[in-house]
């Protein structure tokens, strides 16, 4: 049977109301009381009951992380650091994987509001979802525009951007197209697509623009692939994410197509799975470990201070690019 509250009152011989104070940290007490009911709490494997503490408006040091796919290795290294930078700060991470679906997304929010979270974290791909606006609670977004109350961490996706598209043009590459996300209102990974369009018009080159969605299956990005590979004469390609990356060179092998000698392929996200496994990607590489730290922080700061504002609400992390060999 699950320990209570008056179970630890009787093993440290002290009243319920002692144990309650000491575990809301609330008025004086001796620090030889504190450790007989702490002992007593050990021996019993008593966990205090972070929903009853929340609604004494206490905090239940919890904080909501909603994301599209914990499949993705890039969101799978992102949660495991903000778990990491969370942790670090006495706080737990409830995680949802609303795997690119509204309804689930709105489910995960509705739960993550009824166990009273002190804040929230989403990197979600829903831009429609006016949930957020209501919640009433601290929340940092991930590369997502949800509010213009709503702090955004993001990587310089502009600047990813340019070094994609000019990294392939120092490498010979003429012909060169953009493989990723179509267009979205409010979405800061739009500033890819864009910065490949502004400096293919800088170069004089002709754009080429063949769009995956992020949500879609490997089996429809493989086809898009094959498509673009058979429809058009390209010599280089700039993916949105490692990934598709990956799809792209499969598929160039399939086809016997020559990389790097007859196309040159430049990926985006660079996580240590694909630096580890697929050294030979060229990549842009987001600074993963120092968005997590950022949102944590942030997250930390509202939670501290519900009514403070930034003098900034689009923070942006600089990238950088790793030249492997399908650039060369």
């Amino acid at each position: 049977m699950r320990p209570k509250l008056t179970d630890v009152a009787k093993k440290a011989g002290v009243s319920p109301t002692t144990v309650s104070r000491v575990i809301n940290n609330y008025g004086y007490l001796s620090k030889q009381t504190k450790n007989k009911v702490y002992q007593a709490m050990k021996e019993l494997n008593y966990q205090p009951n972070s929903l009853a503490r929340s609604l004494q408006g206490k905090r239940t040091n919890l904080v909501g992380v909603i994301i599209p796919s914990i499949d993705n290795p890039f969101f799978a290294e992102l949660v495991a650091n903000i778990e990491k930078k969370l942790f670090e700060k006495n706080y737990k991470m409830i995680l949802c994987n609303a795997n690119y679906n509204k309804n689930k997304e709105q489910e995960y929010l509705r739960m993550l509001i009824a166990n009273q979270v002190d804040g929230i974290i989403t990197g979600t791909h829903n831009l429609d979802i006016a949930e957020y606006d209501k919640v009433g609670l601290p929340i940092i977004s991930f590369d997502r525009t949800l509010s213009d109350q709503i702090p955004i961490v993001s990587c310089d996706n502009y600047q990813g951007g340019q070094l994609a598209t000019n990294e392939l043009y120092n490498a010979g590459c003429r012909h060169i197209a953009f493989l990723g996300n179509p267009y979205s209102i409010s979405n800061p990974t739009n500033e890819r697509l864009q910065a490949y369009q502004d400096t293919i018009s800088k170069l004089g080159l002709k754009s080429y623009i063949h769009t995956v969605k992020f949500s879609e299956s490997a089996a429809l990005k493989t086809a898009s692939v094959r498509q673009l590979l058979e429809q058009h004469t390209i010599d280089g390609i700039f993916c949105s994410d490692d990934l598709t990356a990956l799809l792209v060179l499969q598929e160039a092998k399939k086809e016997k197509i020559d990389i790097p000698h007859q196309l040159k392929v430049i990926g985006f996200d660079g996580t240590k799975l694909i630096q580890t496994y697929y050294p030979e990607l060229s990549t842009i590489v987001q600074p993963i470990a120092e968005i997590a730290e950022l949102l944590t922080d942030l997250l930390y700061q509202k939670i501290e201070k519900e009514d403070l504002t930034f003098k900034i609400n689009h923070f942006k992390l600089p990238v950088k690019i790793l030249r492997n060999e399908t650039t060369l």
